[in-house]
C-alpha cells in the first residue's frame, strides 16, 4: 500500500505474484492539495486500475480561499444563513482551515460559524491526532477546529433553524442526499438572503445536481421546498486529481502496463481519461464492462 493523498488512509494498493503485477491507483490527490501530501510515485506493474472522476475535466485556476470568503460577505450583508453541504472527510477539514485564515486575516467578520456533522467531528479529530500524515502543523490544525462550534446533539442541530444570520453552517452529506443538512436546506432554502454553497463533486440524481442545474424547488420529507437561496459552488475544492495531474503520475511510472482498466468515473469521464492515456502515453487502456471478469497472465 503507498499514499495516495485525496484524504487520509487513500492508498494506491499493488498486488504481485511470482509472474503478473496489478495497481490498483484508488482515489488520487492532487499535487497542490492545501492539506494533504501528494500521491507517491510508483515503479509501475503488468496491469493497472486507475480512477477517472476528472477524467475529462482540468480544476479551473481560481482563488478557492477568495472566492469562500467573497461568497461569505456578500451572504453576510444580505445578513443571511450560509449552507455549505459537506464531505464528513478531507472537504470539512479543508472548509475549517480555510475559513480560519479568513477570519485571522480579517477578509470575513467573525461571525458563527457551526460544524453539524457527527462524522465531520470525528474526521477533524482524527486530522488532528494524526497531523504527520498531511502538510498541516499541530498548531494550524488546532486552529482550524476552533474556528467552529460543535452541534452535537439533535436537538441543538434543530435550533439552528430557528436562528438568524450571518453564519455559516457545514453539514453532511455533500451532496445533500440525507444527512442534518437536509433539514437546514429545508429551513433555509426559501429565504433569498441566503446561500447554498456546493464544495465538491454532484452527482446526477442528487439533490446538490438538481440545485446546481437551477432547480426551483427540492423534494424533501415528501414535500417540494422551493430553492430562492442564492446557489453558488466552487469547483477547484476537489481533493480528486484532474485528468492532467493523473497522467503526470502515470508518466513517472518506469514499468508500462499490458493494459490500464479505467474505472470509477462516470462513463464521459473514463471514456476521455481513455483517450488521454492512449493519446499521449501510448498505453491501451480501456472501460471496463459492468462486472466483467478479466484473466490477468
Amino acid at each position: 500500500m503507498y499514499p495516495a493523498g485525496h484524504i487520509p488512509g487513500a492508498a494506491s494498493i499493488e498486488l504481485r505474484d511470482q509472474k503478473t503485477s496489478i495497481i490498483f491507483s484508488g482515489d488520487l490527490g492532487r499535487p497542490d492539495d492545501p492539506i494533504m501530501n501528494p500521491p507517491m510515485a510508483l515503479q509501475g506493474a503488468d496491469y493497472l486500475v486507475v480512477e477517472s472522476t476528472y477524467g475529462n475535466r482540468r480544476h479551473p485556476e481560481v482563488d478557492a480561499r477568495q472566492l469562500l470568503g467573497e461568497i461569505i460577505n456578500r451572504t453576510a450583508k444580505r445578513e443571511g444563513v450560509v449552507i455549505i453541504p459537506a464531505f464528513a472527510v478531507g472537504r470539512t477539514q479543508m472548509l475549517l482551515h480555510y475559513i480560519r485564515l479568513l477570519k485571522d486575516a480579517g477578509t470575513i467578520s467573525d461571525l458563527p460559524i457551526y460544524l453539524n456533522s457527527p462524522m465531520a467531528v470525528d474526521a477533524t479529530d482524527i486530522f488532528v491526532r494524526y497531523h504527520a500524515e498531511h502538510r498541516l502543523s499541530l498548531k494550524q490544525c488546532e486552529a482550524a477546529c476552533g474556528v467552529a462550534k460543535i452541534v452535537r446533539t439533535a436537538e441543538d442541530s434543530k435550533a439552528l433553524n430557528r436562528r438568524k444570520g450571518p453564519m455559516v453552517i457545514i453539514a453532511g452529506s455533500g451532496m445533500a442526499t440525507g444527512g442534518r443538512v437536509v433539514h437546514h436546506l429545508k429551513a433555509f432554502a426559501p429565504d433569498p438572503r441566503n446561500t447554498i454553497l456546493f464544495v465538491g463533486f454532484q452527482a446526477e440524481g442528487t439533490r446538490g445536481a438538481a440545485m446546481l442545474k437551477g432547480a426551483e424547488s427540492i423534494r424533501i420529507h415528501g414535500e417540494y421546498v422551493p430553492v430562492l437561496a442564492h446557489v453558488e459552488s466552487i469547483d477547484s475544492l476537489s481533493a480528486h486529481a484532474d485528468y492532467a495531474q493523473i497522467l503526470d503520475w502515470l508518466k513517472k511510472m518506469k514499468q508500462a502496463p499490458r493494459q490500464v482498466f479505467v474505472t470509477h468515473g462516470e462513463q464521459e469521464a473514463a471514456v476521455a481519461m481513455v483517450q488521454h492515456i492512449e493519446e499521449e502515453l501510448h498505453w491501451p487502456a480501456r472501460v471496463p464492462e459492468y462486472m466483467e471478469i478479466v484473466q490477468l497472465e
